[in-house]
């Protein structure tokens, strides 16, 4: 099972002391926070992907690539790709040059997005934003697995003799989350091509992201992917820890109050209480996210937010200092041990290309210049 982190890009004001960081420092923060995942034995490190004030996560993949110079085992990957306003065809080349420069230790999790000023700016209207999730992934598929591409669509410019470059490392394209909180059209999606189904698992009740996870389960074993058990699921979540539960709650608590999402709504308890967010000890942590077992079955992978609400970098260090020494080694034991030997792992570059077969070299050496097709 892989475990890690996932940021959305936040500049938020620290309540406690009335500072926003700058851009800049919150570029850097998260930089600096990957690396610390991977020092601590995270697997997996997700930026975010928005294009409107108070987030600096216009541009995922620069951010991974540079990440990933500066880093060795961690994998990169996203929370999310927005599918609905970024052109398939530049997530294919951008995403298939990732992979390339990271020598596959990259994937990516689609999703539409939830903020409704950014579809007019792309040129795009929200009201057709899963059927641009259902028609861009089409399309996005079609550009790794097919050398030359002729395609037509509602939404987007036709393609004729078309060969998105660079080709896929090894012959083998990214592996795909999507990613949803509340739509079952991208659970049915995720199922219809044996894609990872993530549900971000934060503000919803367990009740609900069960109907979700359950829905994308039995599609998956519809369409002949596998077993129901089988399916690849993640989630995410978000904590808080100090050693005792008391310092825990009062410190978090003024970060809970103003955050922009869920603050100046329920109490901090009342929200603990409904949603997943765990806020206290270590080994409060650690027995929360274990019961997640309990109404989603084995899963993949555990992503949790740690850098939102205007924590400062120091407390968000300190946090995945916890997270890594005490909370993930036994989760990983725990999560381990109870995983039937027929359930998968998340699946990795090295798996996709064992399970294609090994390696293949999918560079287009000679075309056409009428037609564009391969000679």
């Amino acid at each position: 099972m892989q475990f890690g982190i996932f940021s959305v890009g936040d500049v938020t004001e620290d309540p406690t002391t009335g500072r926003t960081p700058t851009e800049h420092e919150r570029i850097k923060a998260q930089v600096t926070i990957a690396k610390r995942a991977e020092e601590v034995g995270l697997d997996v490190v997700a930026v975010g992907q928005h294009h409107n004030p108070p987030f600096v996560a216009s541009s995922p993949t620069t951010t991974m690539a540079y990440i990933a110079a500066q880093t060795k085992r961690i994998i990169l990957s996203t929370s999310t790709t927005l599918i609905t306003t970024t052109d398939p065809v530049r997530i294919a080349e951008d995403y298939a040059t990732l992979q390339h420069l990271t020598d596959g230790r990259m994937d990516l999790m689609l999703g539409r997005g939830n903020t409704g000023p950014v579809y007019p700016w792309f040129g795009k209207d929200i009201r057709e934003g899963v059927n641009l999730a259902v028609e861009n992934y089409a399309l996005l598929r079609r550009l790794w697995t097919e050398d030359v591409v002729d395609w037509q669509g509602r939404f987007r410019t036709p393609l004729q003799g078309f060969t998105a470059t660079p080709r896929p490392l090894d012959g083998v394209a990214p592996f795909v989350w999507h990613g949803s909180i509340r739509t079952p059209e991208i659970a049915e999606q995720a199922a219809y091509y044996g894609d990872g189904f993530f549900h971000n698992h934060i503000f919803w009740p367990a009740s609900h992201t069960k109907q979700m996870v359950e829905l994308y389960r039995r599609r998956f074993e519809h369409y002949g992917h596998g077993t129901a058990d089988q399916a690849i699921v993640g989630l995410g979540g978000q904590v808080f820890m100090r050693r005792n539960s008391q310092d825990a709650v009062r410190e978090f608590r003024p970060y809970f109050d103003n955050a922009p999402v869920y603050g100046h709504g329920p109490s901090l308890e009342d929200f603990t209480s409904q949603t997943p967010l765990t806020v206290g000890s270590p080994q409060e942590v650690i027995e929360r996210t274990l019961g997640f077992r309990d109404y989603v079955g084995d899963y993949q992978r555990q992503l949790f937010l740690m850098d939102h609400a205007g924590l400062p970098l120091k407390t968000v260090l300190e946090q995945l200092d916890l997270l890594g020494e005490e909370v993930v080694p036994v989760l990983r034991k725990e999560f381990d041990a109870l995983r039937p030997a027929h359930v998968p792992d998340a699946p990795t570059h090295a798996s996709l290309v064992a399970a294609a077969g090994g390696a293949d070299d999918l560079t287009i050496n000679a075309v056409d210049d009428v037609t564009g097709a391969s000679v």
